[in-house]
């Protein structure tokens, strides 16, 4: 049996969570069945196990996928992760560990040792799993970046996989998108394709009937469903964190009031998944925003993770908001920093790896010091806060606490008896994401939050859980690829691989069937 590779017209087509559907749909069939993304570029990670059993990093995306498939994550689910630090450079992270960094100019030459890396770690995969259902990255029909691709075609060719492309009708000319996708790929890269998926539909999916008949016609190609745009898949969307947009979709309060929270969107925000776990609780509005306004009128503000922390904490100044952020802190309200977030709340910075800025004043809100080392601490961790309360998270970061004041309490205890984070009064920070997957602890800190912010009506669910949200959204993933693709189709394609007689499609072949496009 081979594999299926899942590629989009555009990036925030819909591949991760097609992806991470199919792989449902195949679990829960009895299928054995692995999630690929040969390289992704983010910074939304999650901790997976490699081979030596050391904590590495993979995209956050591969880890639900992962899920998706009743597995742990593994570094091999996404054997090359660029996360980017600037407009220019990103760090990488091969097979789970950070290797150094590359830029437009350096990137060229390193592509065939990833490019082997990545074949290797696919043919790995396929040898362990009855199928493996591979992502592409952005979109096949960026044909200046055609040469030495691994990713989209240049991975099914290597690897032989039939591929389909998922296209968002909610952008509008998807029609186009999707026979320009296939016309302007060269004719050994057409032969892959074996058809296309329609995503993020909003009505009576029959009334594109007549356009589907004709893109079939045109390219010989089956449209194998129609995807309904469905509002409850937002956790772990990785393109998803606009500005000033609310996440999911807030339940009524349990009591009298609601808790509203603001996530400051850095420019380069990392993690900023952790807030989900909140967003899902009733009562709790949470919003990314970048406006002073919003952050005046919280109750909750949360600097989250970084992944260039003295870039954004200098971003935060000129733009006034590190100004509203103390003045929040200032009137007694609740204030917490998660990884670079916790870092920009100390009293000094001293950076000579990410930014090698040297020592920075911090915003002075936290009793600590920190400092940069070139080694990355990666890994899954946790411990007990508020009394006993177990937490659980992981760390990915190369600041740690270099020095810090009696003042401080800890924000956790670990099973050694050592200390995690800092906690002065209403001002909160952490090392640690993932904290609030907890359910005891997320309640216990949303209730603290609550009271420091007056909102005393505000009540927490006692029967919320975070693990069975994310169940309920891998199920609906798998409900909307049985309900809306024509599996049959769908399974065929993944048996039968590569066909041998697609026909071609482009400009050339046009003439013969539609003269008119040419005049």
């Amino acid at each position: 049996m081979t594999g299926l590779l899942v590629a989009g017209t555009t990036s925030d087509a819909g591949k991760s969570v097609v992806t991470a559907g199919i792989c449902r749909w195949l679990h829960r069939r009895g299928v054995r069945v692995a999630p690929f993304k040969a390289q992704n570029m983010s910074n939304n990670s999650a901790i997976a196990v490699s081979a030596d059993g050391r904590g590495g990093e993979i995209g956050r995306a591969q880890a639900l996928q992962a899920a998706a498939c009743g597995l742990a994550p593994d570094v091999r689910f996404n054997p090359v992760l660029l996360k980017p630090g600037s407009d220019q450079s990103s760090q990488v992270i091969v097979l789970g560990e950070a290797v150094g960094h590359i830029d437009a100019r350096n990137f060229h030459d390193l592509k065939p040792r990833l490019a082997a890396t990545v074949l290797e770690t696919l043919a790995d995969l396929r040898r362990e799993a009855d199928v493996v259902i591979c992502e592409g990255a952005g979109s096949p029909a960026e044909i200046n970046l055609r040469e030495g691709d691994f990713v989209n075609m240049g991975l099914a060719r290597a690897a032989n996989l039939p591929t389909i492309v998922v296209g968002d009708i909610d952008r509008g000319g998807v029609f186009a998108a999707l026979y320009g996708t296939l016309a302007l790929l060269d004719t050994d890269d057409q032969r892959h394709i074996t058809g296309f998926l329609i995503n993020k539909f909003r009505g009576d999916a029959s009334l594109l009937d007549p356009a589907l008949t004709k893109l079939h016609a045109l390219t010989r190609r089956p449209v194998l469903g129609v995807l309904p745009w469905q509002v409850d898949l937002w956790l772990d969307a990785e393109d998803a964190l606009a500005y000033g947009q609310v996440l999911g979709r807030p339940e009524p309060p349990v009591g009298a009031q609601w808790l509203r929270v603001a996530v400051v969107r850095l420019p380069r925000i990392s993690n900023a998944t952790d807030a989900e776990a909140l967003a899902t609780e009733p009562g709790v509005r949470v919003r990314l925003t970048v406006e002073a306004a919003e952050i005046d009128d919280a109750d909750l503000v949360i600097l989250p993770g970084s992944k260039s922390t003295v870039e954004d904490l200098r971003w935060l100044r000129e733009t006034g908001l590190a100004e509203a952020v103390q003045r929040h802190a200032s009137r007694g309200k609740p204030l917490l920093g998660i990884c670079g977030g916790f870092q920009m709340l100390a009293e000094r910075i001293h950076d000579q790896v990410e930014s090698r800025a040297g020592t920075v004043a911090g915003l002075g809100l936290l009793p600590v010091e920190i400092t940069f080392r070139a080694e990355k601490t990666v890994g899954n961790s946790g411990g007990t806060a508020f009394g006993s309360l177990p937490v659980r998270g992981y760390e990915i970061h190369h600041g740690y606490v270099s020095a810090a004041r009696a003042t401080r309490q800890p924000f956790l205890y670990y099973p050694d008896g050592t200390v995690e984070g800092a906690v002065v009064g209403h001002v909160f920070g952490t090392h640690l994401h993932g904290t609030f997957e907890s359910d005891d602890f997320r309640r216990a800190f949303l209730t603290r939050a609550a009271g420091l912010a007056g909102r005393h009506g505000f009540t927490v669910s006692p029967s919320n859980k975070f693990g069975a949200a994310r169940e309920r959204t891998l199920d609906l993933l798998g409900d909307m690829i049985e309900e809306h693709v024509d599996t049959a189709a769908l399974w065929q394609t993944i048996v039968d691989g590569v066909p041998g007689d697609q026909p071609p499609e482009g400009p050339a072949a046009l003439p013969a069937r539609t003269p008119w496009l040419t005049r």
